[in-house]
């Protein structure tokens, strides 16, 4: 797994060039955002103290399986540790893919191979927990979350958006990499979410696929421009 330190409070930790994790630095310890594909566990813990911290809380984006996938394996071999997912997304967690009344009636796509760890907390849009403000961004999942540090302007965005070659909306990645858009519930709900994050002072983005990329606003007024269709 490789660790790539992007800003004072962040690093990213990344398996197979393509799968991301972050490690967010707190007062108290890390905050671990996703936890990668099955069997990242020890390559996570061993960046962590390469980091120079102890993982206190896991903070999960949505609970598709490459963002959950070593979650029961970290849990156990930290012990005491939060467990922090969306309400929403928890249940999927929970391997319920069922529909809320009024939402897309469009089935939940991505793997989705749910966990024994149970959440220890909800967070809701517009908590700030940490140092990260939290961001609701459905459409990749219906409880889908982005995490803002308003320390730095960092957003960690799950699969609200991508940046494999550049920054992308869920549901409109480039051709050579399809995966986000097989696994994005609702195209349109993704599209709504990301622009709505065009409110936010952001510095640079760091997805669950592909580089860190900065660029800010301009960056995202791109990506939307190029996802406009979505809307539809």
């Amino acid at each position: 797994m490789k660790l790539t330190r992007i800003t004072e409070n962040l690093v990213q930790l990344t398996r197979f060039g393509l799968v991301n994790c972050y490690c967010v630095k707190e007062s108290d310890g890390l905050t671990l955002i996703d936890t990668g594909l099955p069997g990242s566990g020890d390559d996570i813990l061993a960046c962590a103290r390469e980091f120079g911290g102890e993982i206190n809380r896991i903070l999960l984006t949505h609970a598709h399986g490459d963002h959950i996938g070593s979650l029961d394996d970290l849990a156990m071999k930290l012990g005491k540790v939060d467990v922090v997912i969306s309400r929403r997304d928890a249940r999927i967690l929970a391997k319920d893919l069922s529909l809320d009344p009024g939402e897309p009636k469009t089935k939940i796509r991505g793997s989705t191979p749910g966990a024994k760890t149970r959440p220890t907390h909800f967070v809701e849009d517009g908590e700030l927990y940490g140092s990260l403000r939290v961001i609701a961004t459905p459409g990749h999942t219906p409880g889908h979350m982005s995490f803002f540090d308003e320390r730095d302007g960092s957003l960690i965005t799950g699969d609200a958006l991508a940046s494999i070659s550049e920054v992308r909306v869920a549901g409109d990645a480039p051709w050579f990499f399809p995966f986000p858009n097989l696994a994005t519930w609702h195209k349109p709900t993704a599209y709504a979410s990301a622009k709505r994050l065009a409110e936010l002072p952001i510095e640079r983005f760091a997805c669950g696929h592909g580089q860190v990329r900065n660029g800010g606003l301009d960056t995202l007024k791109t990506a939307l421009r190029h996802a406009a269709r979505l809307a539809r």
